[in-house]
């Protein structure tokens, strides 16, 4: 039984009272600016059986030293853990810091003091399991474009009781300038981005988080649950690899200034630790590993417009790449240093007796080709862009190349290795993705063998395939493309939502739950679906 809407927002105006109720009439962005005291609620990360990270923000005009509190009971009677931080200017007033000696497996409160007695509003957290475990689940989510609409699915999953953890896998906010996708069409009035601009430089980053942390259901998802994040591309700007991106360009600067602003934004704003890639242990039941697959080792994703450019048969070009530089097993998505430490993390979790290996990480494993359908599902007066796009997509696929390129689609070699390692180590792998929008359940295999399982849920509010072809329904689109892509078992191609992954010691269930409606600002459910896979089995179960 879920809380109803008038319910959480019941538990706000607890939390907020009258200040914090005023503060919440203005846009983010001039919340923000116009702040003095704790600006952006709480959040909590990192967690380990015995410790985890508090983070909150503090605008003053100078450094100031607060104190966090953790207690097992919301009125703080025993303080059961904390310590002083420094929220500092020079970090964008942010406050940071990991406390030790912890319960395993506990849920505390926690809350932040400042040098005058103002408290922030009290979060919830918990650490890992110890020892034998039989059951956690978590929460996953990805792309959150916040003008598009109202982040319902946070609101939906802050009400529950039944999360142990949250996943972010990437695309938490988005760099585009207002009138941009979304654009001023799309976009839904009164969800206000700041800067206006692109964002490109340092105090660009740091505004752009002001925004979206000021939204009240990403603040309450943050104050109820422990979150591990990784960010994708848009936390940069559009198909980030390691040398640039897709929408960085000359006149926006040097690329690795660009990426070393947004990394050290992300790293102030969210409640993450200072490494690129780390693990986390739920006791005996699961090892899940947080790889990062945009800027440490990704080459350049390949263009197909690029390869069928010149003189000379598209069709006979797409064949020689397919043959050959697709498959250059030199292409890297992690990096040869992060492959190892990803491939030795499943040998030494599998010789442990960690009964599943869950590597949530950010763009779509499974693969995905062009339906041959796809040419009757526009209409004559399409624009020219969709029409080269599907025409580009039904040569590639006559090629035998996949459709995304900026997923592992585009880096078979990279993925081959990492399926490889994980039969190797006789792992029960676990993949949980983000990315594409839509949501997806793959079978995974590597040279005819299974491999394990996909689950890669649908945004938050980010459009997805039926925003593109809006001449046939869900049904249909999903039907050519599993005809299409033998490894997918199920997809949602129209709604929005976020999905819980139930672990338990002999299967995983996945739950992706769909959101009415993103223009609303309402939590309820339009429809939930359900897959189950046995450990051992590494497929999904169909009936």
């Amino acid at each position: 039984m879920h809380a109803t809407w008038g319910e959480i927002d019941r538990r706000l105006l607890i939390q907020l009272g009258t200040a914090g109720l005023a503060a919440l009439a203005l846009p983010g962005a001039a919340r923000a600016a116009m702040a003095q005291g704790f600006t952006h609620g709480v959040a909590s990360g990192e967690p380990g059986a015995h410790s985890v990270l508090l983070w909150t923000r503090y605008a003053a005009a100078n450094d100031t030293r607060l104190t966090a509190e953790l207690s097992e009971s919301a009125d703080f009677a025993r303080i059961a853990g904390g310590g002083s931080v420094t929220a500092m200017g020079e970090r964008d007033h942010v406050a940071k810091i990991t406390v030790d000696g912890l319960e395993a497996g506990r849920w505390y409160y926690y809350r932040f003091v400042a040098p005058d007695g103002t408290k922030s509003i009290t979060g919830r957290t918990r650490t890992l399991p110890a020892g034998p475990t039989s059951a956690f689940t978590l929460a996953l989510f990805s792309c959150s474009n916040l003008p598009f609409g109202w982040f319902n699915a946070y609101a939906h999953a802050a009400a529950r009781q039944d999360i142990d953890l949250v996943v972010h896998a990437g695309d938490y906010l988005y760099e585009y300038p207002v009138g941009n996708y979304p654009s001023a069409e799309q976009a839904l009035p009164g969800r206000d981005i700041q800067p206006t601009h692109e964002m490109v430089s340092l105090a660009d980053y740091r505004l752009r988080y002001a925004s979206y942390r000021a939204d009240p259901d990403l603040q309450r998802l943050h104050a109820h649950f422990p979150m591990i994040a990784q960010w994708d591309d848009h936390e940069f700007t559009n198909d980030a690899w390691k040398g640039g991106a897709q929408n960085h360009n000359a006149g926006e600067g040097d690329w690795t200034v660009r990426m070393a602003a947004a990394e050290r934004a992300y790293r102030e704003w969210m409640p993450v630790a200072d490494t690129r890639w780390r693990d986390y242990q739920v006791g005996d039941l699961a090892t899940i590993f947080l790889p990062e697959t945009r800027v440490t080792g990704r080459d350049r994703q390949f263009e197909i417009g690029e390869i069928i450019a010149g003189a000379g048969d598209p069709a006979a070009r797409l064949k020689a790449f397919a043959e050959t530089d697709y498959r250059d097993p030199a292409r890297q998505m992690l990096g040869a240093e992060q492959e190892k430490w990803l491939f030795d993390g499943f040998a030494r979790s599998s010789r442990a007796g960690t009964r599943w290996q869950v590597c949530a990480q950010q763009v779509v494993m499974g693969s995905v080709f062009t339906p041959p359908e796809t040419r009757d599902w526009f209409a004559g007066d399409q624009p020219d862009y969709a029409r080269r796009r599907v025409e580009t997509g039904q040569l590639a696929a006559k090629a035998g190349l996949p459709l995304n390129l900026d997923a592992w689609d585009g880096y078979p070699a990279a993925r081959s290795r990492l399926l490889a390692a994980a039969q190797r180590a006789d792992a029960d792998l676990v993949t949980l993705t983000g990315d594409t929008h839509n949501a997806w359940a793959f079978d995974l295999e590597e040279d005819g063998r299974a491999a394990g399982i996909e689950i890669a849920g649908h945004s938050v509010t980010s459009p997805g395939l039926e925003s593109h072809i809006r001449g046939v329904g869900n049904a249909v689109r999903v039907a050519a493309l599993r005809r299409s892509s033998p490894q997918l078992k199920w997809a949602n191609t129209e709604d929005r939502g976020y999905v819980t992954v139930r672990l338990t010691r002999e299967r995983v269930t996945a739950n992706w739950h769909s959101v009415e409606t993103i223009r609303a600002h309402s939590p309820l459910l339009k429809a939930t679906h359900s897959m189950t896979a046995m450990r051992g089995k590494r497929r999904f179960d169909i009936a």
